[in-house]
């Protein structure tokens, strides 16, 4: 009897790919939606080379566009310990309860229990707790919009690792989508930042309905797989959301076969995480760890818009399992030789 053989999923190594330091985005496109967009169709396996504002165009009447509105805080802080003049950053990774929030602190190894930090004369935390990933637990004694207001007009804008410079105060909004408003991640959805106001209202003026999800993406998002066997890579759990109304939008387009698109891979993973019964979703916020990698039958999402990640995230094995893995790795090899610019300020990707 033929059981027929299950397809194991490829390796860390084989994602690996020499990205130009050059070609890494430092800064955000002058206009958001006129960075270069790469149109990638599964179907014939072609490229076609647009610009992003061009997208509205690969949208017809009674589809869907789906997009996370998680919005971007400023978290990296500056402290001093209360006895001594030494500095110690302080990256606020999300609020636990009434004040306590969990945060990475450099140098971490001067930072101890029953520390205080002061951040200014008005502001200060206790150090409270360790937490298993090396960071600590504080305790802010204020309410939470003196709190919140303090944050916003002295913190940092927290961009990735790669972009490597100091951030600017054009950065809290570059770095941020047009429609993000739910309060709560250290990275952005990049996927989206090309996305304008004009730009959405005319994809909406010809039919589309616009759907929105939250996942607030923390900093496990640059977390590098240490290991070659994929299976054994665990994900940090993050904050999601999906609305009623959504899910009402998203189940009745599929009921009439209508497609929907997905900005940006922590929406596609939002989605993935909440599919029930075959082809719907349901209402519900809770904690996902999903890691998807080939192989990987996606349920909700008909067409993908991304950015060009790092090689061998677990980002880039999102979308090489939306499409087919040699499809996505010479894609990029052909976005290096056209100079696309790459990473959270680079160009876009459509997969349809």
């Amino acid at each position: 009897m033929f059981f027929g053989t299950v397809e194991k999923p490829p390796r860390l190594s084989e994602f690996d790919l020499e990205v130009p330091d050059k070609l890494i985005a430092k800064h955000p496109s002058k206009k958001r939606d006129e960075c270069k967009l790469m149109v990638l169709n599964r179907k014939d396996k072609s490229i076609e080379h647009k610009k992003f504002k061009d997208v509205a165009s690969y949208f017809k009447k009674g589809e869907v566009l789906v997009l996370n509105n998680t919005q971007v805080y400023p978290a990296r802080l500056y402290a001093k310990k209360d006895k001594s003049d030494a500095q110690v950053e302080v990256f606020l990774l999300r609020e636990l309860a009434n004040n306590l929030w969990e945060a990475m602190v450099k140098p971490a190894r001067k930072v101890r229990i029953g520390n205080k930090l002061i951040l200014s004369k008005d502001i200060s935390c206790d150090v409270i707790d360790n937490t298993v990933s090396g960071g600590r637990v504080l305790r802010f004694d204020y309410n939470e919009k003196e709190l919140y207001n303090f944050i916003d007009n002295n913190g940092h804008c927290p961009l990735p690792p790669y972009i490597d410079r100091k951030p600017i105060e054009s950065d809290k909004d570059n770095y941020q989508t047009v429609y993000a408003t739910e309060r709560g991640s250290v990275a952005a959805p990049t996927a989206g930042i090309h996305f304008t106001k004009p730009l959405i209202n005319k994809i909406e003026k010809a039919g589309v309905k616009v759907a929105t999800v939250t996942l607030h993406i923390g900093l496990g998002t640059f977390k590098p797989i240490l290991v070659e066997d994929l299976t054994r890579h665990n994900m940090d759990s993050e904050y999601y959301s999906v609305p009623p109304s959504t899910a009402t939008i998203i189940n009745d387009a599929k009921s009439k076969r209508k497609k929907i698109t997905v900005v940006g891979t922590s929406a596609i993973r939002t989605l993935e995480t909440v599919v029930v019964s075959g082809f719907q979703i349901t209402a519900k916020k809770g904690w996902t760890d999903k890691f998807i990698y080939p192989p990987y039958k996606f349920k909700m999402a008909d067409k993908l818009i991304t950015n060009f990640h790092q090689p061998q995230s677990t980002l880039m094995m999102l979308v090489s399992a939306f499409a087919d893995k040699e499809f996505i790795m010479d894609a990029y090899s052909e976005a290096i030789k056209k100079k696309y610019r790459f990473y959270s300020y680079g160009d876009s990707m459509m997969i349809i």
